[in-house]
């Protein structure tokens, strides 16, 4: 993303992911983030009370948010 500024949004599992680990397989990248996601247990919790899921394959803009305050932008 050079020279861009990150936007909250609507992303995809995916899409999101791919933007934190740009040289990895789409599946690859998701399981880190989530991984990411899951050591950081006050993110962990905070997207679960935005009725987040595992087998959620979007992420809210508050949801998107909430990532970028904990992990920083991608």
């Amino acid at each position: 993303m050079e020279n861009c500024k990150f936007t909250i949004r609507t992303y995809s599992k995916k899409e999101l992911a791919l933007m934190y680990f740009p040289d990895s397989a789409p599946r690859t990248a998701v399981n880190h983030l989530m991984a990411w996601i899951r050591r950081c247990t006050s993110l962990w919790q905070q997207l679960q009370q935005m009725d987040y899921s595992i087998n959620s394959k979007t992420l809210t803009p508050r949801q998107v948010k909430a990532i970028v305050e904990q992990l920083g932008e991608p």
